[in-house]
């Protein structure tokens, strides 16, 4: 998700490049006039970035990851032009808004634990994901982020409990804990009730359709051209035969689901390393077909 702040920055400072270097030499004469506000001026930003571009020659290149030096490629200020150089422009100002992010993060002991995460996946929110989803659902997304929840350890923290250990198992009950570590409700469960429900309900269908659905008969077509040169075989349905997909056509199909009281899959599911949650065996045609 990028700030809407920064995308305005980049804007402006990329409507100020592309006047000042426009190959018209009368817009390229006049000193453009951008409106940003009092807080920010793109004229100030802009020089800002040009100088720390030339200043970065300067130094030359130096590690600033643990890929280690030498595994990217740098673009030199003075042997760029054109579009290139708008773009390091733009790219500079970024990392800039970037940097002041991270030091506003790191001066906040709870909401600024994420400049630890090493090893965290990144997830890729968008402003259309965001606009789509219920107010609650963001609310607790962010908040499950930072560790915010209303959780026995943050009503501690926060002065409105004098107790934080979980009730379950007695355990200091924090959003991690709550979600995926207590012991009890893993023991009974919790986790996974919600889920196994909603599969209950679908491998019932599933199994209940079985006998519902009959083998159809299909006859072979032949279609021949003018002079009987080139002929195409192909399947007719007979009239009033309505086809159901995977399943038409047999009736020795097996449904297992990842429950403790159904069928366990097949043995070539089960060899591997995948869990679906519901498998369909055709033993006639020797076909599986799964989902999660």
């Amino acid at each position: 998700m990028k700030s809407i702040l920064e995308e305005y920055k980049c804007g402006k400072a990329r409507l100020l490049t592309m006047l000042e270097e426009s190959d018209d030499p009368v817009v390229k004469t006049v000193q453009p006039s951008l409106k940003t506000g009092r807080k920010w001026k793109v004229t100030e930003a802009v020089d800002e970035a040009k100088e720390c571009l030339k200043m970065k020659e300067v130094i030359v290149q130096t590690q600033t990851d643990r890929r280690g030096l030498g595994s990217t490629t740098a673009k030199w200020w003075s042997k760029t032009e054109g579009k290139e150089k708008r773009d390091m422009i733009i790219d500079e100002i970024r990392n800039k808004e970037d940097s002041t992010r991270v030091q506003k993060a790191v001066q906040q002991p709870q909401q600024g634990q994420w400049t630890n995460w090493d090893t965290a996946i990144q997830r890729y929110l968008t402003w259309n994901d965001i606009w789509h989803m219920a107010p609650l659902r963001i609310s607790f997304l962010i908040r499950s982020v930072y560790d915010l929840l209303p959780s026995n350890a943050n009503l501690v923290r926060w002065g409105k409990k004098v107790d934080p250990t979980c009730p379950l198992c007695q355990g200091r009950q924090t959003t991690e804990h709550v979600l995926s570590s207590c012991k009890v409700a893993l023991s009974q469960g919790r986790y996974t009730w919600r889920h196994n429900r909603v599969l209950q309900e679908l491998a019932s269908v599933i199994s209940t359709a079985k006998g519902e659905i009959h083998p159809s008969s299909t006859s072979s077509t032949v279609f021949t051209t003018e002079g009987g040169v080139k002929k195409w075989h192909g399947g007719s349905i007979p009239i009033n035969t309505h086809r159901k997909g995977l399943l038409d056509g047999c009736d020795d199909w097996v449904v297992s689901a990842d429950l403790p009281e159904w069928e366990r899959h097949p043995d070539a599911i089960r060899k591997t390393a995948l869990r679906p949650d519901k498998v369909i065996h055709l033993l006639q045609h020797n076909k599986l077909s799964w989902w999660n």
